[in-house]
């Protein structure tokens, strides 16, 4: 070992900071389940970011007219719970959460995705600047097991 090489940062995550930062989200998160819930794609837009990238289920975006065309898409009476995995804090600006996310349908069984965000805290409030969706057949490692075949 090198003994004039810095020592490894080590990251610690307490109880109050964790909690701070899913304050963080659901802060946004809270916003972004309104709209979508009401169907406001314009309100679920001023969620995010001018410049935030968005990938749905659909090819990826950037901005928030993106992001009012998605879920302008969406049927109406989709609902959106969503719960909180996971949240980190990658600067003081700067929280990444993901997600597990059901949105609901009249129509149609539920659909469950997993989804990373980074919130972003502007001049305006804390937006989401990233939002990337994943739909796994099995859920992460973490969470209970698939059925087996």
């Amino acid at each position: 070992m090198n003994p004039t090489a810095p020592a490894p940062a080590t990251v610690t995550t307490s109880t109050a900071t964790a909690a701070s930062n899913e304050a963080v989200l659901r802060d946004v998160l809270d916003r972004w389940k309104s709209a979508v819930d009401a169907h406001e794609p314009e309100r679920v837009a001023a969620v995010f970011t001018d410049e935030a990238l968005f990938q749905g289920l659909h090819p990826y975006t950037v901005g928030r007219p993106g992001v009012a065309e998605y879920y302008a898409s969406q049927p109406l009476g989709m609902t959106a719970t969503y719960e909180i995995l996971e949240s980190r804090r990658l600067a003081d600006a700067l929280v990444l959460g993901y997600l597990r996310v059901v949105f609901a349908f009249t129509d149609r069984p539920a659909l469950t995705v997993y989804i990373s965000v980074l919130a972003r805290r502007t001049a305006e409030a804390w937006l989401l600047d990233h939002y990337q969706v994943s739909k796994l057949d099995c859920p992460p490692a973490r969470l209970p097991a698939c059925p087996t075949v």
